[in-house]
């Protein structure tokens, strides 16, 4: 299973980057592929390429602001969710994933 994200908050700054890490977190505690593209700031730092988002099996964006290039997931499988939200539940979220991911098997 591979998941992608996109995280930003209003201030660009520590929910942005706050809510990455508990992303990366959670799916690395359940050996899941994960990559999070940043949207701060500083603008848009370890940008998802279209390979990544088109070999993902789940897209996961915040919703505080607006996401630059929302138009790159068309077609996929978006889960969208508040900054704070993923920062609190990122680990029920990749639970939730893990469970529809396997029961589409």
């Amino acid at each position: 299973m591979k998941i992608v994200g996109v995280t930003s908050c209003p201030s660009g700054v520590a929910h942005t980057y706050m809510s990455a890490e508990a992303l990366r977190t959670a799916a690395s505690e359940h050996n899941i592929e994960v990559k999070v593209e940043t949207q701060g700031l500083s603008g848009i730092e370890t940008e998802l390429t279209q390979n990544e988002i088109d070999e993902a099996d789940f897209v996961v964006l915040t919703t505080d602001t607006s996401i630059l290039g929302i138009d790159r997931f068309k077609g996929k499988k978006a889960i969208k969710i508040k900054a704070r939200e993923l920062i609190d539940y990122a680990d029920d979220l990749i639970e939730q994933l893990i469970d529809t991911y396997q029961n589409k098997l």
